[in-house]
């Protein structure tokens, strides 16, 4: 089997791509709608109606993905009565795309994908962990690969879509004696 890994995207602030690109990953809701768009076109009305957004702010949020790389058009198709609708698919670019200072809405991004669901359908884990330096790499690289592999095993068809968020963050409290 030859492995196949896409080169990592390096934002940096001062270049003008990398700075449309940083504003445009800089908010929840189109982190939202690339989600969306991961494994199913969807026209700018059918994001509206699924995030409960004004068609036109949608439209500017579907813009600037569309400028940026992060979402593609793909052909036109007919909708109701015969409308002209654009389907917008995300391009996998944002999976490759590092980005300084993005942690924060990743996570305000996934406390809006949670909220609404039962303690049944949400499964979390939290560990504490003491790591030398080698083992913090080891798990972070280890981490990265297990997510990688199953980014591109590509989605099942017969499959369900699921969403996962994972922190490995340092204890802002630690125990006694560290």
């Amino acid at each position: 089997m030859v492995e196949h890994r896409e080169e990592r995207v390096e934002l940096r602030p001062g270049d003008p791509e990398a700075e449309a690109r940083m504003k445009a990953l800089s908010s929840p809701l189109r982190l939202r709608v690339l989600r969306l768009c991961a494994f199913e076109a969807r026209t700018n009305k059918e994001l509206a109606e699924l995030l409960e957004v004004n068609p036109g702010t949608m439209l500017h949020h579907v813009r600037t993905l569309v400028s940026t790389g992060y979402l593609a058009a793909e052909p036109e198709r007919a909708g109701a009565q015969g409308a002209r609708e654009v389907p917008y698919r995300a391009t996998g670019l944002s999976w490759r795309t590092s980005m300084p200072g993005g942690s924060t809405v990743l996570v305000e991004t996934f406390l809006q994908q949670i909220e609404g669901l039962t303690d049944e359908e949400l499964d979390t884990t939290w560990l504490g962990l003491k790591l030398n330096a080698e083992h913090k790499a080891e798990l972070e690289q280890r981490l990265y690969d297990l997510t990688q592999e199953f980014k591109e095993r590509g989605p099942d068809a017969d499959g369900e879509t699921y969403s996962l968020f994972t922190a490995f963050h340092p204890d802002r409290n630690p125990p006694a004696g560290r």
